[in-house]
C-alpha cells in the first residue's frame, strides 16, 4: 500500500530536501523503514536507543496521532497521508 509521507522542514536536510515521499508499507512501523531504507539519517533523528519513537516525535495517520491508536502497529489504508511532526522548542 502507497502512503504519503510529509516530512517537516526540520528534518529534511536529513530525507536529501523531500518535503514529501510515497513509501509501501501495511503498518506505521512498515512505512517508517520504508522511509530508513531511502534515508538512513532519519532513523536517528526519530527513534530512541531502544528503537521507539523519541518522546518529542508525533506521528499522525490521516490526522490521528498514532499514540491514541496502536502506535507503531497502527495500519495504513493505501493513499493515506502520514505526517511526522517533531515537537519545536520556542514560540
Amino acid at each position: 500500500m502507497s502512503v504519503l509521507v510529509k516530512i517537516p522542514t526540520q528534518l529534511r536536510a536529513a530525507a536529501g530536501g523531500e518535503a514529501e515521499t510515497q513509501v509501501d508499507g501495511a503498518t506505521v512501523q512498515e512505512v517508517l523503514d520504508g522511509l530508513f531504507e531511502r534515508h538512513d539519517e532519519l532513523r536517528a533523528r526519530l527513534y530512541d536507543d531502544k528503537g521507539g519513537l523519541r518522546r518529542f516525535v508525533n506521528v499522525y495517520v490521516a490526522g490521528e496521532d498514532i499514540r491514541f491508536l496502536d502506535g507503531l502497529a497502527t495500519p495504513v489504508k493505501d493513499g493515506s497521508e502520514l505526517t511526522i511532526l517533531p515537537a519545536v522548542a520556542g514560540g
